[in-house]
């Protein structure tokens, strides 16, 4: 259909639109108009991301001088998922145009994904890992790899990245949606490499859809995405976690076993600089006259300029820090020969290595580590700050292209700049062992970021309107604080159902009358552990087709399971449904997964064992008769004796006022959320959603199942502030037993 919203010509390619649909449109819109940020939760199952591409989409086309749509996405399959709808919207769009004089509107839209998703060389493609693909790729298509080439050495280079460049600008995509596949089609049939040709194509595109690593990871940003206009619309779509991948994307884990092969990186170096010296001094004379101008300014380390013709694909990640937090000056003076930096970096893998054996934990911020590091080796942190810059521009004088086997020291490297660079918001912790192990020695330096908003604060300042949308934020007010950002529009829509689909139930007690709980001190208790396991036998025997039941952890899951292997209680569960169990194996987990959905799909029916905050809680949907029913065992807190979880508590308290209680209860509901919302896809979907949690957490799990069960259609208020509306809803749907 095509309908006007506040004067703006929507096209939306169905014939009927929710009303919860319509108002996100004009939330969405209304955060456009005023250039500035959203923050819009809408219920999983009411077609989020379609309305989210029409809407932006058509205000493309009435706005012209509106930017790209930059549309981040957690995995490969989401980002396929938008694509395939974005190509659907186009050609229904078209219908519109089709008049005598109107000439159809052009959009160009692909995905980008890394070199391992895109690749169609024949030799690398069929590498393992992606770090083994983007290695073998630079050894491929590094400059000096080609230039050896032309001048006539027996050397591989990679015909589809010759073939690309030959092509100069002629290499170009005619318009329409490029899904991954589609590249990789389009590449074999052309002879181009699909990975740097939709890198080439970024600066052309109407909608670009990518991970969120691209966006707020600096490592990658400032490779990908820094050509960006401010104009551009970014939406961060199932962005419940964002706050996690902020600080994942700076926050970096040093183990004894990475030291040691850092160390064995160093002595590679030393013996590549060696080798330099007396073959080619003139390269290392060349790199340290760049480096007493400043790395960036000679052009030896990425900038804002595109990758010039003619030049290799041995493109190395950008500094871990952000841009405005380096400053883009001459390297210091104590590591601009490369074997005074080799010198430096055996010094510091030297230290860590001694800060590694230590016999008991110990916490400090970076401002500490810095001045124990001067006073023990008199290293200062502008040393510390072009760390990875220097190192990266070693790496690329001494034409090393085996970039996965310098991963450790590309770590240390990582470590070095960050602490360096920030004097808060991180801190450094230091253990000797895993407190749960204590027996077994395996020390572990974590430099962990505390602050989310130091990624993906760069993202707000530089683009006009970010949208962040999910379909479980609540409670979302905590989100501006976490994130440290003031939104124009901030709504929980509600969604709208014509019948009662859900069946949401909280159990307390067992048949026994015994209560039932994951709390530490009742876990292990027997009576517990039977109760849970027939309750879920009985559900099983009466409930057709799929069940997936959450636990809160890996270890508590083989612990139940166990027990109730033991207790006989596995057996009579087998005899109902089959059982397939989620493990830490990705290819495990997704066989048990096709066998589940087989197994659905013949009429036996399955049961699915799985993890709160696991692969399968974020991303794998259980939809029609794959999940007629839901148990969550227990509330899936955090592990609250983690050290870095305690400091980043102590930390949203102090710079924010979040009291550490509303963290982890906010915590705990949206996870909690994820896990239910996987068996209620759309409207037309149904299923039934049972929360086993003690009676004297009632209150809470009453909160916590309508904000995730109840028809996932109200906000998810903390039990202190339950809406009365929710109170008057309970007696009515809610069964408490």
């Amino acid at each position: 259909m095509k309908f006007s919203l506040e004067g703006l010509a929507v096209y939306f390619p169905y014939e009927f639109i929710y009303p919860e649909q319509y108002q996100f449109m004009l939330e969405c819109k209304r955060a456009l108009d005023a250039k500035g940020h959203g923050l819009l939760e809408m219920p999983t199952g009411t077609g989020k991301t379609i309305t989210l591409l029409a809407l932006i989409t058509s205000y493309q086309l009435a706005h012209p001088e509106i930017g790209k749509l930059v549309y981040c996405t957690r995995t490969v399959p989401e980002m396929e998922k938008v694509l395939q709808e974005l190509k659907e919207l186009v050609d229904y769009r078209s219908r519109y145009f089709l008049g005598p004089g109107q000439k159809v509107p052009q959009i160009l839209a692909l995905g980008l994904s890394s070199r391992k998703n895109l690749c169609v060389h024949p030799s690398v493609a069929e590498e393992g890992s992606r770090e083994s693909v983007d290695a073998k790729c630079r050894r491929l298509t590094a400059t000096w790899v080609r230039e050896r080439h032309v001048s006539g050495q027996d050397i591989e280079v990679c015909d589809f990245f010759e073939q690309l460049e030959r092509a100069g600008s002629d290499a170009l995509l005619e318009p329409g949606v490029y899904t991954l596949e589609d590249l990789r089609i389009f590449g074999r049939k052309q002879g181009w490499c699909p990975y740097f040709l939709a890198r080439h194509m970024l600066a052309f595109a109407n909608v670009v859809v990518y991970n969120y690593q691209y966006m707020l990871d600096p490592k990658v940003s400032n490779m990908v995405s820094r050509e960006l206009e401010k104009e551009c619309i970014v939406v961060f779509d199932e962005a419940h976690n964002i706050d996690n991948v902020c600080i994942e994307a700076l926050s970096v884990n040093l183990r004894q076993q990475t030291l040691d092969n850092a160390g064995r990186n160093i002595t590679r170096l030393h013996s590549a600089i060696e080798r330099a010296k007396s073959t080619d001094a003139q390269r290392l004379k060349d790199e340290y006259q760049r480096l007493v101008r400043g790395l960036q300014t000679q052009g030896n380390l990425p900038s804002a300029d595109p990758r010039p013709a003619g030049a290799g694909g041995e493109d190395w990640l950008a500094n871990p820090a952000l841009p405005e937090d380096i400053m883009r000056e001459a390297v210091p003076g104590n590591i601009r020969r490369a074997e005074h930096f080799v010198a430096f970096l055996r010094r510091f893998v030297a230290y860590l290595k001694e800060k590694l054996g230590v016999n008991q934990v110990e916490t400090e911020n970076p401002t500490t580590f810095l001045a124990q590091l001067q006073e023990r080796l008199n290293i200062d942190g502008k040393t510390l700050r072009f760390c990875y810059d220097r190192l990266t521009s070693l790496l690329k004088t001494l034409e090393i292209t085996d970039t996965d086997d310098f991963t450790p020291i590309h770590l240390v490297a990582d470590f070095a700049t960050l602490v360096g660079t920030y004097a808060r918001g991180f801190a450094i912790i230091t253990e000797p062992f895993d407190e749960r192990m204590p027996a077994v020695r395996d020390p572990v330096m974590q430099l962990s970021c505390l602050d989310a908003s130091l990624a993906v604060k760069p993202v707000f300042a530089k683009f006009q309107s970010v949208i962040i949308t999910s379909g479980t934020l609540s409670p979302i007010d905590l989100y501006p604080k976490i994130l440290n950002f003031q939104p124009v529009v901030l709504q929980s829509l509600q969604m709208t159902l014509t019948r009662d689909c859900l069946c949401p139930a909280i159990l307390t007690r067992g048949a026994d009358q015994m209560p039932v709980s994951t709390k530490f001190d009742m876990r292990d208790d027997p009576n517990v552990v039977r109760n849970y396991g027939r309750m879920l036998v009985e559900l099983a025997s009466v409930i057709p087709d799929g069940i997936v039941a959450f636990f809160v952890s890996y270890s508590y899951m083989d612990t139940i399971v166990s027990k109730w292997d033991q207790m006989g209680v596995l057996q009579d569960l087998m005899a109902a449904k089959l059982v397939f169990i989620e493990t830490t194996d990705v290819v495990e987990t997704t066989l048990a997964l096709d066998n589940f959905r087989r197994a659905c799909d013949c009429g036996r029916g399955a049961v699915f064992f799985s993890v709160a905050r696991g692969k399968v809680a974020e991303g794998i949907d259980f939809d029609r008769h794959y999940g007629r029913a839901v148990v969550m065992f227990g509330v899936p807190y955090q592990y609250t004796l983690s050290r870095i979880l305690r400091a980043r508590l102590e930390y949203m308290r102090e710079m924010f006022q979040i009291k550490e209680s509303d963290f982890l209860a906010f915590d705990a509901v949206r996870q909690a959320a994820q896990c239910v919302g996987r068996v209620i896809r759309s409207k037309a979907d149904y299923g039934m959603m049972v929360s086993v949690w003690a009676t004297v957490c009632v209150h809470a799990c009453v909160s916590v199942c309508v904000c995730m069960c109840v028809s996932l259609c109200v906000c998810v208020l903390p039990s202190s502030r339950l809406a009365p509306s929710i109170h008057n809803w309970l007696p009515e749907h809610m069964k408490i037993h």
